[in-house]
């Protein structure tokens, strides 16, 4: 299935300002209301479902034998038409 990119951002940022981000986003899904996402004129509102399915990754990507460039990554991830994501019954921590 072809992915079609509805925003897009991305700067350095300090970890306070990432944290207001992130704790900006939670407070949404706490609340059920919808995130909406604004950079200049580009703006993109999303409304997860009640169960999206929620990923989380941790990255290394570079040489085996040298440095190489570390990612965390956070995503919801819904269908449009069914709205609720399963669960697989895991339970994640995040310390």
């Amino acid at each position: 299935m072809p992915e079609e990119v509805l925003f897009e951002s991305e700067s350095r940022r300090s970890r306070e300002e990432i944290a207001s981000y992130l704790r900006t986003v939670a407070d949404s899904l706490d609340a059920g209301n919808a995130i909406t996402l604004t950079r200049g004129e580009q703006s993109v509102t999303m409304e997860p479902p009640v169960r999206p399915t929620f990923e989380v990754k941790a990255e290394r990507e570079g040489p085996a034998d040298g440095p190489g460039e570390l990612s965390v990554e956070f995503e919801l991830e819904w269908d449009e038409d069914a709205g609720d994501g399963g669960s697989d019954g895991s339970d994640l921590e995040i310390e």
